[in-house]
Protein backbone atom coordinates (compact mmCIF):
# COMPACT_ATOMS: atom_id res chain seq x y z
CA UNK A 1 0.00 0.00 0.00
CA UNK A 2 1.46 3.11 -0.96
CA UNK A 3 0.33 6.49 0.91
CA UNK A 4 -1.31 9.61 -1.42
CA UNK A 5 -2.66 12.84 -1.32
CA UNK A 6 -6.76 12.71 -1.38
CA UNK A 7 -7.42 16.41 -0.89
CA UNK A 8 -10.03 15.39 1.67
CA UNK A 9 -10.40 15.37 5.09
CA UNK A 10 -8.46 11.57 4.90
CA UNK A 11 -6.05 10.88 3.41
CA UNK A 12 -6.03 8.04 0.81
CA UNK A 13 -3.56 5.10 -0.20
CA UNK A 14 -3.01 3.88 -3.37
CA UNK A 15 -4.61 0.48 -4.17
CA UNK A 16 -1.12 -1.58 -4.90
CA UNK A 17 -0.93 -3.31 -8.26
CA UNK A 18 1.34 -5.60 -6.32
CA UNK A 19 -0.20 -8.89 -4.50
CA UNK A 20 0.59 -11.90 -3.55
CA UNK A 21 0.23 -14.52 -6.09
CA UNK A 22 -2.95 -16.11 -7.25
CA UNK A 23 -4.53 -19.05 -5.25
CA UNK A 24 -7.69 -19.28 -5.77
CA UNK A 25 -9.65 -18.77 -8.95
CA UNK A 26 -13.26 -17.83 -9.67
CA UNK A 27 -15.72 -19.12 -11.53
CA UNK A 28 -18.94 -17.47 -13.59
CA UNK A 29 -21.54 -17.76 -16.73
CA UNK A 30 -21.87 -16.58 -20.19
CA UNK A 31 -19.66 -13.46 -21.39
CA UNK A 32 -20.68 -10.11 -22.99
CA UNK A 33 -21.56 -9.11 -25.90
CA UNK A 34 -19.13 -6.36 -27.69
CA UNK A 35 -18.42 -2.86 -26.82
CA UNK A 36 -20.51 -0.29 -25.86
CA UNK A 37 -23.94 1.12 -25.56
CA UNK A 38 -25.48 3.69 -23.88
CA UNK A 39 -25.86 2.94 -20.30
CA UNK A 40 -29.86 2.35 -19.44
CA UNK A 41 -31.27 1.82 -16.03
CA UNK A 42 -31.94 -1.63 -14.50
CA UNK A 43 -33.51 -2.62 -11.30
CA UNK A 44 -35.90 -0.23 -9.90
CA UNK A 45 -35.35 1.42 -6.44
CA UNK A 46 -38.59 -0.70 -5.35
CA UNK A 47 -38.02 -3.97 -6.52
CA UNK A 48 -37.76 -7.04 -4.72
CA UNK A 49 -34.51 -8.37 -3.03
CA UNK A 50 -34.66 -11.02 -5.12
CA UNK A 51 -35.08 -9.34 -8.17
CA UNK A 52 -32.30 -7.38 -7.02
CA UNK A 53 -29.91 -10.52 -6.42
CA UNK A 54 -31.04 -11.57 -9.89
CA UNK A 55 -30.03 -8.21 -11.11
CA UNK A 56 -26.42 -9.16 -9.47
CA UNK A 57 -26.16 -12.48 -10.23
CA UNK A 58 -26.65 -11.35 -14.87
CA UNK A 59 -24.16 -8.48 -14.55
CA UNK A 60 -21.54 -10.95 -12.89
CA UNK A 61 -22.37 -13.55 -15.34
CA UNK A 62 -21.93 -10.89 -18.12
CA UNK A 63 -18.86 -8.98 -17.19
CA UNK A 64 -16.55 -11.24 -15.31
CA UNK A 65 -15.22 -12.80 -18.58
CA UNK A 66 -14.42 -9.64 -19.90
CA UNK A 67 -12.31 -9.30 -16.44
CA UNK A 68 -8.44 -10.62 -16.28
CA UNK A 69 -5.33 -10.83 -13.73
CA UNK A 70 -2.43 -9.32 -14.73
CA UNK A 71 0.80 -10.85 -13.06
CA UNK A 72 3.98 -9.66 -13.14
CA UNK A 73 7.21 -10.58 -12.18
CA UNK A 74 6.99 -8.10 -9.13
CA UNK A 75 3.06 -8.59 -8.44
CA UNK A 76 -0.35 -8.59 -9.46
CA UNK A 77 -4.15 -6.57 -10.78
CA UNK A 78 -6.27 -6.47 -12.63
CA UNK A 79 -7.42 -5.46 -16.19
CA UNK A 80 -10.37 -4.84 -18.77
CA UNK A 81 -10.70 -6.40 -21.89
CA UNK A 82 -11.13 -3.69 -24.18
CA UNK A 83 -11.69 -5.59 -27.63
CA UNK A 84 -11.33 -8.18 -30.00
CA UNK A 85 -7.65 -8.06 -30.81
CA UNK A 86 -6.74 -8.20 -27.82
CA UNK A 87 -6.01 -5.08 -26.22
CA UNK A 88 -6.33 -4.91 -21.95
CA UNK A 89 -6.87 -1.16 -20.59
CA UNK A 90 -5.76 -1.20 -16.63
CA UNK A 91 -3.61 1.12 -14.33
CA UNK A 92 0.07 1.96 -14.87
CA UNK A 93 0.81 1.30 -11.48
CA UNK A 94 -0.39 -2.47 -12.10
CA UNK A 95 2.52 -2.37 -15.27
CA UNK A 96 5.21 -0.72 -13.23
CA UNK A 97 8.21 -1.19 -15.42
CA UNK A 98 6.99 -4.40 -16.90
CA UNK A 99 6.98 -4.92 -20.38
CA UNK A 100 6.08 -8.40 -20.43
CA UNK A 101 3.77 -9.86 -18.34
CA UNK A 102 1.01 -13.01 -18.04
CA UNK A 103 -2.94 -12.52 -18.42
CA UNK A 104 -5.31 -14.92 -17.13
CA UNK A 105 -8.66 -14.30 -17.54
CA UNK A 106 -11.33 -14.16 -14.12
CA UNK A 107 -13.26 -17.15 -15.27
CA UNK A 108 -10.28 -19.48 -15.42
CA UNK A 109 -7.91 -20.76 -18.23
CA UNK A 110 -4.28 -21.46 -18.89
CA UNK A 111 -2.39 -18.09 -18.85
CA UNK A 112 -1.14 -16.00 -21.64
CA UNK A 113 1.96 -14.12 -22.99
CA UNK A 114 1.02 -10.18 -22.98
CA UNK A 115 3.10 -6.84 -23.96
CA UNK A 116 3.16 -3.51 -22.92
CA UNK A 117 2.17 -1.23 -25.82
CA UNK A 118 1.69 2.05 -23.49
CA UNK A 119 1.53 3.65 -19.96
CA UNK A 120 0.05 6.90 -19.74
CA UNK A 121 1.23 7.73 -16.32
CA UNK A 122 0.11 11.39 -15.87
CA UNK A 123 -3.54 9.42 -15.99
CA UNK A 124 -1.86 6.08 -14.16
CA UNK A 125 -3.60 3.98 -17.12
CA UNK A 126 -1.78 2.07 -19.55
CA UNK A 127 -2.82 -0.81 -22.03
CA UNK A 128 -1.31 -3.54 -22.38
CA UNK A 129 -2.02 -6.64 -25.59
CA UNK A 130 -1.89 -10.10 -25.00
CA UNK A 131 0.08 -12.61 -28.09
CA UNK A 132 -3.09 -14.74 -28.63
CA UNK A 133 -6.75 -12.87 -28.18
CA UNK A 134 -8.97 -15.92 -29.08
CA UNK A 135 -11.26 -16.23 -26.81
CA UNK A 136 -11.61 -12.86 -25.32
CA UNK A 137 -14.83 -10.62 -24.57
CA UNK A 138 -14.47 -7.18 -24.76
CA UNK A 139 -16.45 -5.70 -21.92
CA UNK A 140 -18.96 -2.75 -22.55
CA UNK A 141 -17.78 0.62 -21.55
CA UNK A 142 -20.96 2.78 -20.56
CA UNK A 143 -20.98 6.89 -20.45
CA UNK A 144 -19.50 7.73 -17.15
CA UNK A 145 -20.72 11.43 -17.43
CA UNK A 146 -24.31 10.03 -16.57
CA UNK A 147 -23.52 8.77 -13.01
CA UNK A 148 -25.31 9.67 -10.38
CA UNK A 149 -24.60 9.70 -6.95
CA UNK A 150 -26.80 7.15 -5.10
CA UNK A 151 -26.37 4.09 -8.22
CA UNK A 152 -25.74 0.65 -7.17
CA UNK A 153 -22.32 -0.34 -8.67
CA UNK A 154 -20.02 -3.47 -8.27
CA UNK A 155 -15.86 -3.24 -8.33
CA UNK A 156 -14.51 -6.47 -10.36
CA UNK A 157 -10.71 -7.37 -10.06
CA UNK A 158 -8.74 -9.27 -8.35
CA UNK A 159 -7.78 -8.43 -4.85
CA UNK A 160 -5.19 -10.08 -3.08
CA UNK A 161 -4.64 -12.47 -5.61
CA UNK A 162 -8.20 -13.83 -5.24
CA UNK A 163 -9.50 -13.83 -8.39
CA UNK A 164 -12.54 -12.87 -9.94
CA UNK A 165 -13.79 -11.14 -6.89
CA UNK A 166 -16.81 -9.11 -6.75
CA UNK A 167 -17.59 -6.35 -3.98
CA UNK A 168 -20.92 -4.04 -4.46
CA UNK A 169 -21.38 -0.68 -3.25
CA UNK A 170 -22.68 2.74 -4.08
CA UNK A 171 -21.32 5.41 -6.20
CA UNK A 172 -20.54 7.86 -3.05
CA UNK A 173 -19.65 11.04 -5.05
CA UNK A 174 -18.33 12.43 -8.24
CA UNK A 175 -15.78 14.80 -9.49
CA UNK A 176 -12.96 13.97 -6.39
CA UNK A 177 -9.59 15.10 -7.38
CA UNK A 178 -6.86 12.40 -5.78
CA UNK A 179 -3.30 12.51 -5.96
CA UNK A 180 -0.57 10.01 -5.78
CA UNK A 181 3.03 9.85 -4.36
CA UNK A 182 5.21 9.50 -7.18
CA UNK A 183 7.51 6.55 -6.38
CA UNK A 184 9.45 3.90 -8.38
CA UNK A 185 6.31 1.85 -8.68
CA UNK A 186 4.05 4.79 -8.71
CA UNK A 187 3.47 7.35 -11.61
CA UNK A 188 2.76 10.24 -9.22
CA UNK A 189 -0.84 10.56 -10.90
CA UNK A 190 -3.21 13.34 -9.87
CA UNK A 191 -6.75 12.04 -11.40
CA UNK A 192 -9.36 14.46 -12.16
CA UNK A 193 -13.24 13.65 -11.90
CA UNK A 194 -12.68 10.54 -10.15
CA UNK A 195 -15.86 8.27 -8.72
CA UNK A 196 -15.85 7.84 -4.91
CA UNK A 197 -17.20 4.22 -4.22
CA UNK A 198 -18.14 2.51 -1.42
CA UNK A 199 -17.75 -0.79 -3.04
CA UNK A 200 -14.39 -2.35 -1.10
CA UNK A 201 -11.36 -1.67 -3.24
CA UNK A 202 -8.03 -4.03 -2.18
CA UNK A 203 -4.78 -4.69 -3.20
CA UNK A 204 -5.19 -6.42 -6.70
CA UNK A 205 -8.67 -4.72 -7.84
CA UNK A 206 -6.47 -1.80 -9.21
CA UNK A 207 -7.19 -1.96 -13.21
CA UNK A 208 -10.64 -3.72 -12.58
CA UNK A 209 -13.66 -2.49 -13.31
CA UNK A 210 -16.44 -0.63 -11.62
CA UNK A 211 -19.64 -1.58 -12.92
CA UNK A 212 -23.43 -0.33 -12.85
CA UNK A 213 -26.17 -3.09 -12.58
CA UNK A 214 -26.68 -2.93 -16.92
CA UNK A 215 -23.38 -4.14 -16.72
CA UNK A 216 -21.32 -1.35 -18.38
CA UNK A 217 -17.85 -0.54 -16.85
CA UNK A 218 -18.48 2.68 -15.65
CA UNK A 219 -15.18 3.30 -13.70
CA UNK A 220 -11.41 1.95 -13.43
CA UNK A 221 -11.14 1.43 -9.22
CA UNK A 222 -7.29 2.45 -9.17
CA UNK A 223 -7.42 4.36 -5.05
CA UNK A 224 -8.19 3.03 -1.88
CA UNK A 225 -8.69 5.45 1.14
CA UNK A 226 -7.16 4.57 4.74
CA UNK A 227 -7.34 6.67 8.05
CA UNK A 228 -4.90 8.01 9.84
CA UNK A 229 -6.50 7.65 12.82
CA UNK A 230 -6.00 3.60 12.26
CA UNK A 231 -2.20 4.00 12.09
CA UNK A 232 -2.64 3.86 8.34
CA UNK A 233 -5.29 1.10 8.16
CA UNK A 234 -7.85 0.74 6.08
CA UNK A 235 -11.07 3.66 5.88
CA UNK A 236 -13.86 1.47 5.07
CA UNK A 237 -15.93 2.31 1.99
CA UNK A 238 -14.22 5.02 0.70
CA UNK A 239 -12.17 3.96 -2.46
CA UNK A 240 -11.73 6.23 -5.99
CA UNK A 241 -11.66 5.11 -9.65
CA UNK A 242 -10.93 6.68 -12.78
CA UNK A 243 -13.84 7.43 -15.14
CA UNK A 244 -14.99 5.39 -17.98
CA UNK A 245 -15.15 7.86 -20.42
CA UNK A 246 -11.25 9.11 -19.65
CA UNK A 247 -10.26 5.04 -19.89
CA UNK A 248 -11.38 4.77 -22.93
CA UNK A 249 -10.12 8.19 -24.77
CA UNK A 250 -6.92 7.58 -23.68
CA UNK A 251 -6.95 3.85 -24.19
CA UNK A 252 -8.36 4.47 -28.02
CA UNK A 253 -5.46 6.95 -28.33
CA UNK A 254 -3.14 3.98 -27.04
CA UNK A 255 -4.18 1.52 -29.78
CA UNK A 256 -4.84 3.96 -32.84
CA UNK A 257 -0.98 5.77 -32.61
CA UNK A 258 0.77 3.94 -30.22
CA UNK A 259 0.90 6.80 -27.59
CA UNK A 260 -2.12 9.49 -26.14
CA UNK A 261 -1.67 11.79 -28.59
CA UNK A 262 -4.36 14.79 -26.18
CA UNK A 263 -4.17 14.33 -22.84
CA UNK A 264 -6.93 17.26 -22.58
CA UNK A 265 -4.99 17.61 -18.95
CA UNK A 266 -2.83 21.38 -18.34
CA UNK A 267 0.35 21.03 -17.42
CA UNK A 268 3.07 24.22 -15.54
CA UNK A 269 5.52 22.23 -17.35
CA UNK A 270 8.51 21.93 -13.86
CA UNK A 271 9.53 19.38 -12.01
CA UNK A 272 9.45 19.96 -8.23
CA UNK A 273 8.93 18.69 -4.98
CA UNK A 274 7.18 20.09 -1.58
CA UNK A 275 9.24 21.85 0.22
CA UNK A 276 9.57 21.89 4.21
CA UNK A 277 9.19 25.64 6.34
CA UNK A 278 11.25 26.16 9.26
CA UNK A 279 8.07 25.26 11.24
CA UNK A 280 7.97 21.71 10.08
CA UNK A 281 5.63 22.08 7.81
CA UNK A 282 5.07 22.10 3.89
CA UNK A 283 6.02 25.99 2.34
CA UNK A 284 5.55 25.56 -1.39
CA UNK A 285 6.66 23.27 -4.20
CA UNK A 286 10.19 23.80 -5.08
CA UNK A 287 11.03 23.91 -8.86
CA UNK A 288 14.10 21.73 -9.52
CA UNK A 289 13.77 21.74 -12.78
CA UNK A 290 11.28 23.48 -16.19
CA UNK A 291 10.76 21.99 -19.08
CA UNK A 292 12.02 23.68 -22.53
CA UNK A 293 9.59 25.21 -24.28
CA UNK A 294 7.11 25.22 -21.46
CA UNK A 295 5.08 28.19 -20.01
CA UNK A 296 7.31 27.91 -17.14
CA UNK A 297 9.96 28.71 -18.92
CA UNK A 298 8.43 31.18 -20.80
CA UNK A 299 7.46 33.12 -18.06
CA UNK A 300 10.60 33.01 -16.53
CA UNK A 301 10.14 30.65 -13.57
CA UNK A 302 13.74 28.92 -12.57
CA UNK A 303 15.21 26.05 -11.02
CA UNK A 304 15.66 27.18 -7.15
CA UNK A 305 12.00 28.72 -7.31
CA UNK A 306 9.78 28.05 -5.41
CA UNK A 307 6.10 28.06 -5.80
CA UNK A 308 3.70 29.36 -3.30
CA UNK A 309 0.28 29.79 -5.28
CA UNK A 310 -2.12 29.53 -8.52
CA UNK A 311 -4.61 32.31 -8.96
CA UNK A 312 -4.75 32.62 -5.06
CA UNK A 313 -5.34 29.56 -4.01
CA UNK A 314 -2.29 27.96 -1.80
CA UNK A 315 0.07 25.12 -3.41
CA UNK A 316 2.00 24.51 -0.56
CA UNK A 317 2.60 20.87 -1.65
CA UNK A 318 3.01 19.06 -4.93
CA UNK A 319 0.45 17.67 -4.54
CA UNK A 320 -1.98 20.91 -4.38
CA UNK A 321 -0.16 22.20 -7.34
CA UNK A 322 -1.05 19.36 -9.57
CA UNK A 323 -4.73 19.60 -8.30
CA UNK A 324 -5.31 22.91 -8.93
CA UNK A 325 -3.47 22.38 -12.36
CA UNK A 326 -6.49 19.72 -13.04
CA UNK A 327 -8.83 22.55 -13.00
CA UNK A 328 -7.50 24.34 -15.89
CA UNK A 329 -7.30 23.64 -18.95
CA UNK A 330 -4.58 23.75 -21.54
CA UNK A 331 -3.54 27.59 -23.01
CA UNK A 332 -5.20 28.74 -19.88
CA UNK A 333 -3.64 31.47 -18.29
CA UNK A 334 -2.87 31.76 -14.36
CA UNK A 335 -0.75 33.75 -11.92
CA UNK A 336 1.41 32.24 -10.16
CA UNK A 337 3.38 33.23 -7.31
CA UNK A 338 6.72 32.68 -6.64
CA UNK A 339 9.70 33.14 -3.86
CA UNK A 340 12.94 33.64 -5.54
CA UNK A 341 16.08 32.20 -4.79
CA UNK A 342 17.05 35.51 -2.92
CA UNK A 343 13.48 36.18 -0.84
CA UNK A 344 11.82 37.99 -3.17
CA UNK A 345 7.91 37.59 -3.95
CA UNK A 346 7.09 37.68 -7.60
CA UNK A 347 3.75 36.66 -9.80
CA UNK A 348 4.28 35.54 -12.99
CA UNK A 349 1.72 34.98 -15.58
CA UNK A 350 2.01 31.92 -17.42
CA UNK A 351 0.37 30.12 -20.34
CA UNK A 352 -0.43 26.51 -19.54
CA UNK A 353 0.93 23.80 -21.91
CA UNK A 354 -0.38 20.38 -22.27
CA UNK A 355 0.05 17.56 -20.14
CA UNK A 356 2.35 14.99 -22.61
CA UNK A 357 1.43 11.78 -23.54
CA UNK A 358 4.87 9.83 -22.75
Amino acid sequence: MREIVAGLAAAAVLVAGCGPPPTTTGTAGPSTPPYSAPRTTAASPTASPQALESAYEKVISDVLPSIVQINTKVGLGSGIVFDTQGHIVTNAHVVGQATQMNVTIATGGPPRSARLVKSFAGGDLAVIKVDRPDGLRPARFGDSSKLRVGQIVLAMGNPLGLSGSVTNGIVSALGRTVTEPQNPDSPGATIAGAIQTSAAINPGNSGGALVDLSGHVIGIPTLAATDPDLGGGAAPGIGFAIPSNTATDIARQIVKDGRVTNSHRAALGIRGSTVIGSDGQPSGVGVAGVDRGSGAEKAGIRAGDVIVSINGKDTSTMALLAETITTLKPGDHARVGVIRSNGRTETLNVTLGQLPGD
